[in-house]
């Protein structure tokens, strides 16, 4: 049987009875945290053992921590780490393996407290008119270097037995606004996106997870991304990703309807599941219920990224803490 086609949030530092009954019923995918959800270690991990419990697997448990502005998990959970573009620039020539322990790193921070994805590496391109919402939360603005330092990300996740979910497909960085309030459009044509934005994620086109943009590009089709059978062709067809689609947060402003309407309307799209958060316990099941389970080929593309939930490679926490720190110069946490 398939797992139900969302992920979904909870609204504090345990579950309650009724989300209980509701993630016993709806069955997601995996789940995804916030800094609400966030206290002690005990507690987090607590809180992962209630997701899994509910559901009865070791399902998958996600989070945003890219780092800078981004990342849920604060001290003395985890490091502050300077946001992407910052930490790139810094590292300079050194960058690549910077990116890499930086995540390594990151990865063993979660993995301690039960947390086993990450919403990373983020493969958009920073540009110039690019919304500050993204800007320093990006790795570049060359293709090639966006796609190797996004490889770093990944295997450094992955070495530390945390799942990468690539973000934006098929690219967020021309946007100049914020998607979590305005629907960006973008107006370049295909031929000039394929050169340019859909590049690094054609690069990283064989990582298990990927979550669309809540972006326009108005001379490809005139819906948003997420809902949209054009762009989600393009992303299979023409980037040539084959892992698990999510949704970004289908919450988000820049989508028109209820919640249950836009998630129908981004599974028949061709988005494998749909991120629910910041939800009333009502409207996340009714997504649950517009979602329904996963369809055979999402199952299977599911399945295939949960075989790359390995256990973590072992890591020397000090000596990765002292080489990443020399190819900074030194300063390597914000603050």
């Amino acid at each position: 049987m398939s797992y139900g086609a969302t992920i979904l949030d909870a609204e504090g530092l345990r579950l309650s009875a009724d989300e209980k009954a509701l993630f016993r019923d709806a069955d997601p995918f995996g789940f995804i945290l916030f800094g609400r959800n966030v206290d002690t270690a005990d507690q987090v991990r607590a809180l992962c053992a209630d997701f899994r419990e509910a559901v009865g697997r070791d399902c998958i448990i996600t989070i945003d921590q890219e780092g800078g502005r981004v990342q849920r998990l604060r001290p003395p959970l985890a490091r502050n780490w300077l946001p992407p573009l910052d930490n790139v620039a810094r590292a300079g020539e050194n960058a690549e393996r910077a990116m890499y322990l930086r995540y390594r790193l990151i990865a063993s921070e979660l993995r301690d407290l039960g947390i086993d994805s990450n919403c990373a590496p983020m493969l958009d391109l920073a540009r110039d008119q690019t919304h500050t919402f993204l800007r320093n939360r990006c790795y570049g603005s060359e293709p090639e270097t966006v796609a190797r330092l996004g490889r770093a990300v990944a295997d450094g996740l992955l070495g530390g037995g945390v799942l990468p979910v690539v973000k934006h497909m098929p690219g967020h960085g021309r946007a100049t606004l914020d998607s979590h309030h305005d629907l960006p459009h973008v107006a370049s044509c295909a031929e000039e996106l394929d050169d340019t934005d859909f590049s690094p994620f054609r690069a990283l086109n064989d990582l298990p997870l990927g979550m669309t943009a809540h972006i326009v590009l108005d001379q490809i089709d005139p819906r948003p991304a997420t809902i949209s059978p054009v762009v989600m062709e393009l992303v299979r067809e023409r980037i040539g990703f084959q892992g698990l689609i999510m949704t970004d947060d289908i919450s988000m402003k820049a989508l028109a309807g209820t919640i249950a309407e836009k998630t129908a309307q981004a599974i028949a799209a061709g988005c494998d599941i749909a991120l629910v958060c910041n939800q009333t316990l009502k409207d996340r099941g009714a997504a649950a219920q517009a979602a329904g389970r996963m369809t055979g080929p999402a199952h299977a593309r599911a399945e295939r990224a949960l075989a790359l939930r390995q256990p973590p490679a072992e890591l020397d926490i000090a000596a990765a803490e002292a080489e990443l720190s020399r190819l900074m110069g030194g300063q390597v946490y914000d603050g």
